[in-house]
Parts: C-alpha cells; structure tokens; sequence
C-alpha cells in the first residue's frame, strides 16, 4: 500500500495522543499523577494537540477534505465512521477532565469519573483505528491477529514514554510509570518482531486462478488492463526493495525500541534534573522510530487487487 505521509503521521500521533490522555485519565484519578497546574497544562495539551494535529492529518488523504464531516454517518457498517464518531466523543469527557484539572486544581471525584470516561474514550478509538486495518481481508499482512493489539501497545508504549518525560520534566518522576513504559517498549517491541516473523511466513491463498475462477494450468495476462500507473497501481501496488525493507526494519528496531529501552534503563540511575535528559530523548527518538514503522506498515502491504497487474 502507498505509505502517504499524512496517513502515517496520523496513526503515530493519534497513537501517542490518545495513550498518553487514557494514562493521564486513570493515573490522575488515582493520585499517581499529582494535579499540578502546569503538568496538567502541558501534559493534556500535548495529549489532544497530537490527537488534534493527527486527525487534521488524516483529512489529507482525502480526495475531497472538505466532505470528510460525511463519513460520520456510516458509524453502524463502516469503522473509519466509528473512529471519527468515537474520537469526537472522547473530546467532551477529556475538556471536562482538564477543566477539573486545570482550572480547579484537583482530580478526585467528578474530575476522576470525566478523567475514566477519557481514557475508555480513547481505548474504543485506537480499537476502531486499528479495525480499520484488521478488518480488510484483501491485505493478508493486516487481516490478522496481530493488527489490534500491536494499535494498542504501540499507544500504551508511546504514551507511557512520553508521560515518563513529562514527569521527569517536572520533577515528580514516578517510578511505577518509568516501569511501565519501560515494559511496555519491551512488550512492543516483542510484539513487532513477532509481527514481522508472521507476515514473512505467510503463504498467501490467493492467486491468479482463485481471484478469476479459473481452474487448471496456470492463468497469465496476454495483455495488462492498463499501459501506465494509475490509481490503483499507486495506492495499493506500492513496491518496496526487500534490502531497503531490511534497513528500515533495523531502524525501526533502533529508534522505536532499542535506544528508548537503554535510555529508560538510564533513566533509573539518574536523579533529577539529569533523568529528565534521557527520558526527554527516549520519547522523542521512539516517535521518530514509529513513524519509521508506520510507513513500513503500510509499505509492505500487498493488495490482493495487484494480481490483476501480474505482481
């Protein structure tokens, strides 16, 4: 599939948004995160700035941006509608949850319950994002069991990361939080490799002769349906050079994984303000190793419909 930028920066931001508010909903309920004013502030803000920036994105792939407002009314048959219908629900209990926050300065009671509904808010939208892609049974690499979860963990991973640094940042570093986030890398990473060793295992049922009903011998095209790349072949017949693949593969396991696992690990041997350096850069290199995984996510999967172009 075409890795477009605007798709790929969309599910890494979304992703790091909505796991760093549903971290900041249970854990400021529970008085894990104190209810300073300025954690608050930055804290939420980056939470729906980069859910923000990221839906925003996501209107860039769109042949016509300005009717993207009509793909809510397919919420009962079409997951891209439920993502935009449950992302915009999510927006009302996380406005509440920080007006508690920030404006009366605590997170116990009501604020707790707003902070709760924010964080299921934003659980059922990185479910219906990643039932975007699980459920398109013409992309074997995404028709498995392994899309879902890897959404989910990918945002408990960045958004654990990120509020480590947030914390570090502010001199109220959390040791339970350092750990999550340090397990939850581990537990993605894990997660990715087994993902890969999937998809270069699979044995693809469908062929030429399946997809035209054609039995016996082997079924060729004398002639291609058409002279030059069209839409199809753009959007869905993108080819990626298995030694290029390998390398990003490297990379993707350096900045996502790797490196913020060391500089987590480093975190632990360092009081403040000196732990704020590694975890600050732990999230920001993750962020930019997702970005490297998205756009392999989507460049490394094959559309069924590139049979028809002899691919």
């Amino acid at each position: 599939m075409h890795p477009a930028f605007s798709v790929v920066f969309f599910t890494t931001a979304t992703g790091a948004g909505y796991g760093l508010l549903a971290l900041l909903g249970v854990l400021g309920g529970l008085q894990v995160v104190p209810p300073d004013f300025w954690l608050g502030f930055v804290g939420l803000g980056l939470a729906l700035g980069l859910i923000a920036a990221g839906l925003l994105s996501s209107t860039g792939h769109l042949g016509r941006p300005e009717r993207a407002w009509r793909a809510f009314s397919q919420w009962r048959s079409s997951w891209l509608s439920r993502e935009g219908v449950s992302s915009v629900i999510t927006f009302i209990p996380a406005a509440l949850f920080g007006l508690g926050w920030v404006f009366f300065g605590r997170t116990s009671g009501w604020v707790a319950i707003a902070g709760l509904l924010a964080a299921i808010g934003a659980v059922v939208t990185v479910c219906t994002t990643g039932m975007i892609y699980a459920s398109l049974k013409p992309i074997a690499q995404w028709h498995s069991r392994y899309t879902l979860p890897a959404y989910l963990l990918f945002a408990a991973m960045t958004g654990s990361v990120l509020l480590n640094a947030l914390l570090q940042g502010f001199g109220v570093g959390s040791i339970p939080v350092l750990l999550l986030s340090l397990l939850a890398t581990l537990a993605g990473w894990s997660w990715k490799v087994a993902t890969w060793r999937h998809n270069d295992g699979l044995e693809i049922p469908t062929t030429a002769n399946t997809a035209t009903g054609l039995a016996g011998g082997t079924v060729r095209s004398l002639e291609w349906p058409h002279t030059e790349e069209n839409y199809l072949l753009k959007e869905m017949g993108f080819r990626i050079a298995r030694k290029h693949s390998a390398k990003l593969r490297m990379l993707t396991q350096a900045l996502a994984f790797a490196l913020p696992v060391l500089l987590l690990a480093a975190t632990f041997a360092s009081s403040w303000p000196y732990a704020a350096v590694p975890s600050g850069l732990a999230a920001i290199i993750q962020f930019a190793g997702m970005l490297v995984e998205r756009w392999l996510f989507f460049a490394e999967a094959k559309h069924t419909v590139t049979l028809y172009y002899g691919r």
